[in-house]
């Protein structure tokens, strides 16, 4: 295919639309309100829409990889933010180191696991 792609966005659903709306928020993301039950958060030229629908065997499977020039770097900023405390069901998950990179992780209200990856390449 020679046209270019100039970005992709996920499409990712909201147990409690409002309470995930504040938290992405929270986490830094820009919000962009497209219609009363869909955002786009951005992040830079990154995004992704957040939908207020729920199926729990879809949110149960949906999983991103966001990757950052500095995971640790991250992970401090997210321990500063303490989003668990704030957040019910948010979960974050120390670093890993791999083969190819590390990587922390954040489980959203709704349960969408985030994986925050750095490459080593």
């Amino acid at each position: 295919m020679e046209s270019k792609a100039k970005s992709i966005r996920p499409f990712i659903g909201a147990k409690d639309y409002k309470t995930s709306r504040a938290f992405y928020s929270d986490l830094g993301f820009n919000e962009i309100v497209i219609a009363p039950n869909m955002s786009l958060f951005q992040y830079g030229e990154m995004g992704f829409y957040l939908q207020d629908a729920y199926v729990k065997e879809w949110i149960d499977n949906t999983m991103v990889f966001l990757e950052v020039d500095n995971v640790t770097d991250f992970w401090k900023q997210l321990l500063i933010l303490d989003l668990p405390s704030k957040y019910e069901q948010v979960r974050i998950i120390p670093i890993k180191e791999y083969d190819w990179g590390k990587e922390c992780f954040i489980h959203d209200p709704s349960g969408v696991l985030w994986h925050i990856g750095e490459f080593y390449n």
